[in-house]
């Protein structure tokens, strides 16, 4: 009867011990999930922090007044416009009207060497007989 009373306090000591791991476990936990949390907030406050100062910095007053100060600008003169009778002439054309598409001549030459039938996921393969 003696073993018996040993072993049963040897597993409520067993099981006290493990139970008490567990309530550890589970308190570090929830330290590091308020600390997370905490973290995410200091982090959401900073970015809040960082659009303002982003919009302050980005303001359209400020940037004309940086630009005035710092760049050399003029004014457009209407004078600085030119007729359009004076530009170039337009490039003559490389691909004469008639000629056939040498882009789709390439694209035809690459499917006939490839031996696959150009068919795209939207439109449904033709059937066989359809292809003579």
């Amino acid at each position: 009867m003696r073993i018996l009373h040993l072993l049963v306090i040897g597993v409520l000591v067993f099981a006290a011990a493990y139970v008490y791991r567990i309530k550890m476990e589970s308190t570090d936990r929830t330290e590091r999930v308020l600390r997370l949390h905490a973290e995410i907030r200091e982090q959401r406050d900073a970015i809040a922090v960082l659009r303002a100062e982003w919009a302050r910095l980005d303001a359209p007053l400020r940037l004309q007044g940086l630009a005035e100060r710092h760049l050399p600008l003029k004014p457009l003169a209407a004078t600085q416009y030119d007729s359009l009778k004076n530009l170039p002439e337009r490039p003559a054309n490389l691909v004469r009207p008639g000629d056939p598409d040498p882009i789709g001549a390439m694209i035809q030459t690459i499917d006939a060497a490839a031996g696959a039938p150009a068919v795209t996921g939207s439109v449904p393969a033709p059937a066989p007989e359809d292809q003579q």
